[in-house]
């Protein structure tokens, strides 16, 4: 928990940090002065609706299929306690807090912007349980990313109201009721419209979408970590990624990730080795050769992404939205499609880094195209089998990355009577993401734990100082080259390594900041 970050939730769009912090660091949250007004402002519109003969979608009529019948007013608070107890429907697996904390960030920035009429108290009651570590529990299964994230939004609505089941701040599990009271918190008796205003948004996707950039953003820095010592260790040449070469294709991700290998390395005794003429290898392989092409591809890729991510940040998503001249629109806003589609590209970034990093990794353990190294880097090859099964994991984790590209957002399937007949499934593509990242981070981790062993192995020649720093990091918590030993905890290991940005921090030692 970080007790000194505040972040303001008001009519301006936050930043992707912003929602990391509050998501993955705990971040107090604070509504602006300004966003209360707004939110004051378009509930008096709605109470005029509410008061109304006129049928208003989602203020006076019923939902989906059902929005044809009109609700007497005696009937509004059941209306919006139904909405809510019903559509609490998830199923599966609970998703974890950090998903969950940015989903309710997101909602209370629309909420903020004063265009889905909720009251000021609502829009407290959730900064309350942000600011109180109290996390609803939501279910894996449950939203088609159309009409919003409706199950999963559902489920923190449930606990505005003070019913259901959540996390508490230490992370018990535990009545929604008796967390509000000890935290002070006090529930909401939801009026006309707000059931609707706090479950009608895209808020879960665009969440996962973020924390996956956030991690993504990192593990491409690690890719390029891995591809020069993997190059290093194979004996390869850094010469295909000048600067010029690389221009005469001008994307930005690849001379990123070029100028990255150039810095990483620079210096390495092990590359000035085979300078001297006698090396008889026109060309390295594609996996080595290529790396800046698909590594930058998966940058540009994720700036794409970014680029979508920052659109949804500026927007106010709910069914009917309040305007600024007082109207109260129904419109196709809350469709997932925009988020969908790039969270689905990401896992193709994805799966594509690992599937290269596994090639590297493949090559240092083949003796017939290693260039000298034993085979699978075995101590003893035959009595020891080195890092043998290790390529199996990454090669299995691969196969599943694979699967996992598969997109989510061609899979429509109809719901609500036929109502909602074309959905975005981008909540199922946020949640394969999720995997798709931890297995990238896994593979990443094998290759660099094979490459530090690989370049051990070339001594007393020495790696650059940059891929140096890495080994060293690494050789801190997995010893060196030997006999055969648990392997299982040395990936684990350097996995915690990879994904704690430790990894990149050591190169940079070196470097300075890689792109």
């Amino acid at each position: 928990m970080r007790d000194n970050e505040v972040v303001n939730v008001g009519t301006e769009p936050l930043s992707f940090d912003d929602v990391v912090k509050v998501a993955r660091h705990g971040a107090t949250v604070r509504l602006t002065d300004d966003a209360v007004a707004a939110v004051a402002a378009a509930r008096t519109r709605v109470d005029e609706l509410a008061e109304s003969p006129v049928p208003a979608y989602g203020v006076s009529t019923g939902f989906g299929a059902l929005a044809t019948r009109h609700i007497e007013p005696s009937l509004r608070a059941r209306l919006q306690r139904s909405l809510i107890r019903s559509h609490a429907a998830g199923s599966g697996p609970e998703v974890e807090t950090e998903v969950t904390r940015a989903l309710m960030l997101l909602r209370l920035r629309t909420l903020a912007t004063g265009h889905t009429g909720v009251r000021p108290k609502t829009a407290k009651a959730l900064q309350g349980l942000l600011n109180a570590g109290i996390t609803p529990v939501v279910h894996e299964y449950g939203s088609l990313g159309c009409s919003g994230d409706l199950a999963p939004l559902s489920h923190v609505a449930l606990t505005i109201m003070g019913e259901g089941v959540v996390r508490d701040a230490s992370g018990r599990l535990t009545d929604a009721a008796e967390a509000l009271k000890q935290a002070g918190v006090e529930p909401v008796e939801l009026a006309a419209k707000e059931g609707l205003a706090l479950v009608n948004g895209t808020d879960g996707m665009l969440g996962m979408l973020i924390l996956a950039m956030d991690d993504l953003t990192r593990l491409f820095r690690v890719a390029d970590v891995g591809a020069a010592m993997s190059i290093e260790a194979l004996l390869g040449t850094d010469r295909v990624f000048a600067a010029d070469l690389q221009a005469l294709r001008p994307h930005p991700g690849q001379a990123a990730s070029a100028a990255n290998l150039r810095a990483l390395l620079a210096g390495s005794q092990i590359m000035d080795s085979h300078r001297d003429g006698t090396c008889t290898r026109v060309q390295d392989a594609y996996s080595l050769r290529c790396a800046p092409q698909v590594a930058g591809a998966a940058r540009d890729t994720l700036a794409h992404a970014a680029s979508v991510a920052a659109r949804e940040l500026a927007s106010a998503i709910d069914n009917p939205a309040v305007l600024a001249d007082g109207r109260v629109e129904s419109n196709g806003n809350f469709h997932g499609a925009p988020v969908g589609y790039v969270l689905d590209f990401l896992a193709i970034a994805a799966a594509d880094m690992a599937s290269i990093s596994e090639r590297r990794t493949d090559r240092m353990l083949d003796v017939a195209r290693s260039h000298g190294l034993p085979a699978f880097l075995a101590d003893d090859p035959g009595v020891d089998s080195g890092h043998m099964i290790a390529q199996y994991t990454q090669a299995a984790i691969v196969s599943e990355l694979k699967r996992l590209a598969v997109p989510a957002s061609v899979d429509s399937i109809p719901s609500s009577a036929m109502q909602e007949d074309h959905v975005s499934m981008g909540w199922s593509a946020a949640r394969k993401l999720r995997r798709s990242v931890d297995g990238l981070t896994r593979v990443l981790a094998v290759e660099i734990l094979t490459a530090a062993r690989a370049l051990d192995m070339r001594a007393p020649l020495r790696p650059a100082p940059a891929t140096a720093a890495v080994v060293a990091c690494l050789r801190q918590a997995v010893s060196g080259p030997g006999p055969d030993r648990f392997l299982a905890p040395e990936i684990e290991s350097t996995v915690r390594l990879v994904a704690d940005d430790s990894v990149v921090a050591a190169a940079e030692t070196v470097t300075g900041p890689l792109a």
